[in-house]
Formats: C-alpha cells, sequence, structure tokens
C-alpha cells in the first residue's frame, strides 16, 4: 500500500493518500486545501484517486474535495449528519480569512456513508466508524492489513489529546464514548493518524492520554 501524508493548509490538516500499487487507484482523506500538492503525489504514484473520504465537515478538512473532485472525478463521501457543516463551510472559511485561508467552494456530495459502510480500492479495504462528538458526523476510517492496522481518526483522537466539542455540534460526553466503545476496542498496535499534529498508537492512547484514564 502506498500511503503518504500531507500536512495542508493554515489549521494544518493531515490529508492522507491511500494508493493500490496493482490498480493504482487512490482514497484521499481530508483535502483540506493545497490541492496542487495532493494532485502532485498522485500523479507521481500514478494513481487515481477515486474516492474523497471526509472525517468530518469542517472546511479545513473539506476546503478542496470540489477541487480534487473536479481534477480526478473522485467521489466525495461524508457521513449525513454533517451535510448542515458542509454546507456552511465557506461561511467558517471566511471567519479565517485573516489568517490567511483562501475562499472555498462546494459541492454536492456523491455518497452519504454510514456506520460499518466500507469501501475498497484493489487490494485496500477501508471500513467507516462513526465516532459523534466532534460533530455528530465525525467519522473514523479504519484500515486493517499490512504491518499494524491503521485508523484515520480525523479530530476525534489525537496524540495526547481529543477533540475539541465547543463548537456547534460537539459534545463531550458524545467523543468520549465513540473514543471508549468504538476506538479503544481496536487493537493496541493500531497506528493512529489523527487530523491534525503527529501519528499515536491506540495502546498509547490508552496508557497516557489524560482524557481517557477514566475510561
Amino acid at each position: 500500500m502506498i500511503h503518504e501524508v500531507l500536512v495542508v493548509g493554515a489549521l494544518q490538516c493531515n490529508c492522507s493518500i491511500l494508493g493500490d500499487e496493482e490498480t493504482r487507484e487512490a482514497i484521499v482523506i481530508d483535502p483540506g486545501d493545497e490541492v496542487e500538492r495532493i494532485l502532485a503525489v498522485l500523479k507521481r504514484h500514478h494513481l487515481t484517486a477515486k474516492y474523497i473520504l471526509n472525517t468530518h465537515a469542517h472546511f479545513d478538512h473539506v476546503g478542496n474535495c470540489r477541487e480534487l473532485k473536479e481534477a480526478t472525478g473522485a467521489q466525495i463521501w461524508l457521513h449525513r449528519a454533517d451535510l448542515p457543516i458542509y454546507e456552511t463551510a465557506p461561511r467558517q472559511a471566511e471567519l479565517f480569512a485573516m489568517y490567511g485561508v483562501p475562499p472555498i467552494r462546494m459541492t454536492a456530495v456523491d455518497q452519504f456513508v454510514r456506520d460499518a459502510d466500507g469501501v475498497a480500492v484493489g487490494k485496500i479495504g477501508a471500513h467507516i466508524i462513526h465516532t459523534p462528538g466532534h460533530t455528530p458526523g465525525s467519522l473514523s476510517i479504519h484500515v486493517p492489513g499490512g504491518a499494524k492496522d491503521t485508523l484515520f481518526a480525523g479530530d476525534t483522537l489525537f496524540n495526547g489529546s481529543i477533540g475539541r466539542t465547543d463548537l456547534p455540534g460537539g459534545d463531550f460526553q458524545q467523543i468520549l464514548k465513540s473514543i471508549k466503545e468504538r476506538l479503544l476496542t481496536l487493537d493496541d498496535d493500531t497506528q493512529v493518524w489523527p487530523g491534525h499534529g503527529p501519528s499515536t498508537t491506540i495502546g498509547e492512547e490508552r496508557r497516557t492520554n489524560p482524557f481517557l484514564q477514566d475510561l
């Protein structure tokens, strides 16, 4: 499996590109900005993006969905509960214009995903886990196999922290419930890529994350 992580945009979102080495098809997770860099990685690996998976709908994660779809024809996937947030993403971005966030353009979602849905490109199979709390439609994306399982946790679980819940639709108790019941059930050696910041593992967060010690 080809896996590259690009840190994109003023809010430093982790955008992941997963590519199958045989079919040369790819999944792009959270293309929040800098679509030119994303397209350059796809080109370098001779990959065609088939799916755009959004862990949630805040502007720093969905900001270049339209541009990537127009360039590649990839389908945009999102949980329906985050559609109201997705539709207001341009207004969200305007609030951060002073920090260098450019205006963003939206386009229609192609597929509303639900918990336990799957998506595959070649031998790469990704499983959707609904993990509400940061937003109502927040998703984590679990990719089993390889040297170790990988989890793309969006803004639900971070290295040493958890996602903020003080934005519209956030729920502190819900995010803790999602982490306890949906993520801490995964193997300890599962590598976790958060929506921002460095990677970690489920075991490391179980042992050391201060928000999870009483779960």
